[in-house]
């Protein structure tokens, strides 16, 4: 059986900051298959490319609440992984979630210092491990503000 790492963190591991989950523990099984799902149909789909292929076009057509379920689950995990309150990562439409230590946002505004947008495809395929940080940035994939706009250290969550 491979490795499945953070997969298989149990829920509620993560101090949530008084904001709300990703996704809902109800949703968390449903999510992790979804996400498993989406990941393995972007393997076959990138080795099937070739040397010469394009990972950055890799984005396994599922249905819409497949995909927002993937979605939510991964940054479910990835807020396990790194919690805190100092950046925000959203991944629209289905979800943003704050990671990592540092200032938090000020009472007025909600929003932390540090802020980082991901459309779902681009969300994914970095969650799991078809195309590094790097690589989506380079393309233009990836909108961050902040001192803290890398996630690669973070990456892939599997």
């Amino acid at each position: 059986m491979p490795d499945r790492g953070m997969l298989d963190t149990p829920v509620g591991a993560a101090r949530h900051n008084g904001t709300m989950s990703a996704i809902r523990e109800a949703d968390v099984e449903e999510g992790r298959r979804d996400f498993l799902a989406w990941r393995d149909a972007a393997k076959e789909a990138a080795s099937n490319l070739g040397s010469e292929g394009d990972r950055l076009t890799v984005a396994p057509q599922t249905d819409r609440r497949s995909k927002a379920m993937a979605v939510r689950y991964s940054l479910h995990m990835l807020e396990i992984k790194a919690p805190g309150p100092g950046v925000e990562v959203r991944v629209a439409p289905w979800g943003a979630v704050k990671i990592l230590d540092g200032p938090a946002s000020d009472p007025h505004n909600l929003t932390p210092p540090d802020v980082i947008e991901l459309d779902p495809d681009v969300w994914l395929r970095l969650a799991a491990g078809i195309t590094n940080w790097n690589e989506e940035a380079a393309a233009g994939h990836i909108s961050a503000v902040g001192e803290r706009d890398d996630l690669h250290e973070l990456l892939p969550l599997v």
